[in-house]
């Protein structure tokens, strides 16, 4: 007959038992989260679920969905992109430039015309260049990521009031600004879903399949574990790190695309402070700011739960002012968090 359990027996095993369901918090936060946030939000509007309300939400996501996956990327190498904001203005306004204006070379006396998906294409490559700056100045010049991407916050910021003069574009055409407001129309059980989701959601699950089941994938996560471990064992680590970053820019030149698209104009202060949400969002979504650990998934919980939260204060009629404060202690009580869970796991 097998005697009963001690007291002390007791002890450990109810403590484990809590143990687990702290981990099973910590692991599914977001989840968690997102769910409490949508059951207040429902009971203290009425016009939460309208179908209005929820295109408001994806429309606001998505730009936001593309800062956060490419910075994902990033911060799995245990870097860090300040300048997707400034990356975004500068690609909206290359693209919406281009799509009005075209490219003029005085020296040859020559006007280069560009088709919508031509300039939105400039839009994106210029994103990617920027991207491959920062990669460069990060593993050839061995700057800090942190100082890197602050210069190129700069910088990028700088071009894009050159090359618009300070002044937005506006009246990109109906083909350019399709992108931005259109909708499924062609599915009848989906047309009410915004293009801007659809192509958001679509880079989503592509770059979650190269996270997740690529050598490239599993190369982010061994150098954000340990970049000398990761050397030893042969990986390019020089050419991950800039893979990253270059995912990264053109992820931004994408979004800076789609938001000059919804708004039919490109402005040059476009994207001041996004960098800070697309964090948010990774860092909510589970991701360690110290690299890797992190997934393409929770980041999109994270960029959810942060357009849910912005939706939600504004139907609230939160002040904006606030509404700073509030996101701000989110992002804190998010890396707070990151940090115990890290340190405990160590």
């Amino acid at each position: 007959m097998t005697p009963p359990p001690t007291t002390a027996e007791r002890s450990r095993s109810v403590a484990s038992g809590r143990g687990h369901l702290l981990r099973l918090a910590v692991q599914f936060r977001s989840v968690l989260a997102l769910a409490v946030l949508v059951t207040f939000l429902s009971l203290a509007t009425d016009s939460f679920w309208s179908e209005k309300n929820l295109q408001n939400v994806l429309r606001q996501i998505s730009v936001n969905l593309c800062l956060s996956v490419g910075m994902t990327l990033v911060v799995l190498t245990g870097g860090i992109d300040l300048s997707v904001g400034s990356t975004l203005a500068l690609a909206g306004a290359v693209a919406a430039g281009l799509a009005t204006k075209g490219l003029r070379l005085d020296r040859w006396d020559t006007l280069i015309e560009f088709t919508p998906v031509g300039a939105m294409l400039a839009g994106v490559a210029t994103g990617l260049a920027v991207g491959l700056v920062n990669g460069i100045a990060v593993t050839s010049f061995r700057l800090p990521p942190f100082v890197a991407t602050l210069g190129m916050l700069s910088i990028a910021r700088g071009l894009t009031m050159l090359w618009t003069g300070g002044n937005p574009i506006h009246d990109l055409g109906p083909t350019f600004s399709f992108l931005g407001n259109g909708r499924l129309d062609a599915i009848p059980m989906l047309g009410w879903v915004p293009m801007l989701i659809v192509v958001a959601g679509a880079l989503a699950a592509i770059v979650a399949v190269v996270a997740g089941h690529t050598r490239f994938g599993r190369g982010l996560y061994a150098v954000g574990g340990n970049e000398r471990a990761a050397a030893v064992s042969g990986l390019p680590v020089t050419s991950i790190i800039r893979g990253a970053y270059l995912w990264c820019g053109a992820l931004a030149g994408v979004a800076g695309v789609l938001l000059a698209s919804r708004l039919n104009a490109a402005t040059p202060d476009a994207g001041v402070g996004y960098e800070l949400d697309a964090i948010a969002a990774v860092v909510i979504g589970g991701a360690s700011l110290s690299g890797g650990r992190g997934t393409i998934g929770g980041t999109v919980l994270g960029c959810l739960l942060i357009g849910v939260l912005n939706i939600g204060l504004v139907l609230l009629d939160v002040s904006p002012y606030w509404q700073q404060v509030i996101k701000g202690l989110v992002i804190l009580a998010a890396v707070a968090l990151d940090r115990i869970t890290s340190r405990k796991a160590s």
